[in-house]
């Protein structure tokens, strides 16, 4: 295996890069588990690629991963009542989950470290190189590169307070997955719009991170989205957030959150850039939930394909602004009330747009 603090070329404490992955993995035998099969079995093959440093374009060799997968299970199984500690910085021991304190101590080391709690109560830490660190709407936005510590799933991009993380190598990895899996079976559609917009072929280096470029600017944005969509809304959502035991209700108020975010900012931004590589790279990763709920978009999104008309998508995204806003309020006037929120759930036709 090739050490990450060897590969990332950085050098840093060992201590530090230590006591993170010891809590991303803490954080792994609690959760890790928690997916689909499916999904579980991709992360895993990701994870092992990324942890013994192989190349994007590279097949981990099966028996190899098999046993590994099996000796990280076994790992989990003693860690799981285990609780996380603090992280040795600039000699102090710092809360894991003060990501503030953290990057403060780290000072010029060039690095950036966020450790915070997503979906489903779930905690996330990871420690990388800083790739560049820029200002926009009165946000510190953060991009990470090589990563030296991480968990399983921890996402692409996150808002905590004021600040914003974009995982850049995560992203990359992410989109090469999604890249191959299309490859093996190469449907129409926003992909492969996108791809031919951005000049792909398999092999193109440098093609490829023009695509990864997009999707870093769509994650930067989807949380420009998800500060906008916070200060509407106010504390109370997140505290609600917070209160959730039930699967379906999180998984609603999630996606309605994420598609005002993306209303107020992703497409809106999009659009008017006219960026339409990028547009089509959006538009191949709106699924699950939040396309169920929003028919219009995608309308809206076929109408400009086929007339290159922007105004059908700025029209569904103001619509959608306004809309998922509304919702999202009516969400917040149920006080919480799980069986409430999941009858709306299961109803969701009617909180569509």
């Amino acid at each position: 295996m090739t050490a990450p603090a060897t590969r990332c070329g950085t050098r840093v404490p060992d201590a530090l890069v230590k006591a993170v992955q010891r809590n991303c993995d803490i954080a792994d035998a609690r959760h890790g588990r928690d997916a689909a099969l499916c999904s579980y079995l991709l992360e895993m093959r990701e994870y092992f690629c990324w942890e013994h440093g192989l190349p994007l374009e590279a097949a981990p060799n099966a028996q190899s991963l098999g046993r590994w997968v099996g000796e990280r299970e076994a790992l989990w199984a003693t860690l799981e009542e285990t609780d996380f500690a603090p992280l040795p910085v600039a000699g102090a021991q710092v809360d894991p989950f003060d990501s503030v304190a953290v990057n403060r101590a780290l000072g010029d080391a060039g690095l950036v470290y966020s450790g915070g709690v997503g979906r489903f109560h779930r905690p996330h830490f990871f420690l990388a190189e800083r790739a560049r660190a820029e200002r926009r709407d009165g946000l510190e936005v953060l991009v990470s590169g090589c990563e030296l510590a991480r968990d399983l799933a921890g996402g692409l991009g996150a808002l905590q307070g004021s600040t914003i993380h974009v995982r850049a190598d995560a992203v990359r990895r992410w989109l090469w997955q999604r890249i191959e899996l299309w490859t093996a079976r190469p449907l129409e559609g926003p992909l492969r719009a996108a791809l031919d917009g951005f000049g792909y072929r398999p092999g193109d280096t440098a093609a490829f991170e023009r695509v990864n470029a997009a999707q870093v600017e769509a994650v930067i944005l989807h949380e420009l989205g998800e500060a906008r969509a916070g200060a509407a809304l106010g504390a109370e959502w997140e505290s609600m957030l917070a209160s959730f035991e039930r699967a379906p209700a999180e998984l609603l108020a999630r996606a309605v959150r994420d598609n005002l975010a993306d209303c107020l900012s992703t497409v809106r931004a999009l659009v008017e850039r006219c960026d339409t590589p990028a547009i089509h790279l959006w538009f191949a990763s709106f699924e699950g939930l939040r396309r169920e709920l929003f028919p219009r978009l995608v309308a809206g999104y076929e109408a400009w394909r086929r007339e290159g008309e922007r105004a059908a998508l700025r029209n569904a995204a103001a619509a959608g602004a306004a809309h998922w806003d509304a919702v999202a309020r009516r969400l917040l006037a149920l006080g919480g009330d799980e069986r409430a929120i999941e009858a709306l759930y299961r109803d969701r036709h009617s909180a569509a747009l």
